[in-house]
């Protein structure tokens, strides 16, 4: 792994009120030795941007339940972009059928996670994901 750190905010969008799995991966993200800072319940899309660029992350990661993900998705995207922060990783995971999960990684997202993933997995591919980034930037300095 790079000696930088990745940054990753996790954000729970909307009204959904279930954050057991979001607490999960912000652990095991933190195990992995990546830095994370988790929005809370309830944050609009606007409020997880802002906390995205003040934070500088290099990841955000959108967790939802209730469904409305087609809606609070995109815009969580377009506010990221607003404030200059369209690069970030953006991930998602959730209750998300598989034909909403290929719209939205064709419309931004890198990758979306269903039920049942191990959080092992969601570490490691953002871990692979970044490096590429990393490496990348380090081309281009």
């Amino acid at each position: 792994m790079t000696e930088r750190r990745i940054r990753v905010l996790i954000g729970k969008p909307g009204l959904d009120g279930h954050d057991r799995g979001a607490k999960t991966v912000a652990s095991v993200l933190r195990d992995h030795g990546m830095e994370v800072v988790y929005t809370g319940l309830h944050q609009t899309p606007a409020m997880i941007a802002e906390a995205a660029a003040q934070e500088d992350v290099d990841v955000v990661g959108l967790s939802l339940l209730s469904g409305a993900h087609m809606a609070l998705f995109p815009r969580v995207r377009d506010e990221l972009t607003a404030r200059g922060k369209g690069d970030v990783l953006l991930v998602g995971g959730g209750i998300i059928p598989h034909d909403d999960m290929d719209s939205l990684e064709g419309d931004g997202f890198a990758k979306l996670f269903g039920p049942g993933t191990p959080t092992t997995d969601i570490a490691t591919w953002i871990q692979e994901e970044m490096e590429k980034r990393f490496e990348r930037e380090g081309e281009e300095a």
